[in-house]
């Protein structure tokens, strides 16, 4: 049946290939923040329903691959789909920047695609869209502004909102030596992901 009630007749892994056999045209639900309805699908021989806002026509990076590398692949598919990638800095302290364009316009799927991507830790789940308009949340220390264990090391996803809405999503990691930062934002109906790395 096609509820969230409903007998599970299978857990899909991230990345699993499946046949729509009936679309859901009509938002029906929404999810965490994540809006759609049930699509009737075919996966592992077997036909049910699954959340379509938990589905993506965006295949997975795989494990270890490049952030270059990964939108090459997916620029076959989804012209749309870029990348560019910016050396600055001295030879002493070097910097980079990488620019992704995905062809969404689903926070989630970015999310989900930047932490493959850039190693953002599985202890920071996706937020949801309602919550104080500047949140952060540190790892280790629950829901604090600026309070870590150890004074040289950051590991925090900054959240901005605004009336029930994403803004942006950051995570910033620096230590003693490094620093970097991953930004999420929309941009003409695009999810943009920036990576930026410098030594200290």
């Amino acid at each position: 049946y096609s509820n969230l009630n409903s007998e599970k007749l299978a857990i899909m892994p991230y990345g699993a290939k499946i046949e729509v056999v009936l679309l859901e045209e009509n938002t029906t639900m929404n999810v965490k923040g994540v809006k759609g309805g049930m699509h009737q699908m075919s996966y592992n021989n077997k036909v049910g329903f699954a959340f379509s806002g938990y589905l993506s026509k965006l295949f997975p990076p795989e494990s270890g691959s490049s952030a270059e590398a990964y939108l090459r692949d997916l620029s076959y598919s989804h012209p749309e789909a870029s990348f560019q990638k910016c050396a600055s800095g001295t030879a002493s302290k070097p910097e980079s920047t990488e620019t992704i364009l995905l062809p969404t316009d689903q926070w989630h799927e970015a999310f989900a695609i930047a932490k493959k991507l850039y190693s953002i830790p599985y202890s920071f789940a996706m937020p949801n869209p309602k919550g104080r308009e500047l949140q952060t949340i540190s790892t280790g220390s629950g829901e604090q502004d600026g309070i870590y264990d150890n004074e040289e090391t950051i590991n925090e996803l900054q959240i901005k909102r605004s009336n029930d809405s994403f803004e942006e999503i950051t995570w910033f990691y620096s230590d003693s030596d490094f620093g970097s930062f991953v930004k999420i934002n929309q941009q003409n109906g695009l999810m943009k992901i920036e990576f930026f790395e410098a030594l200290k």
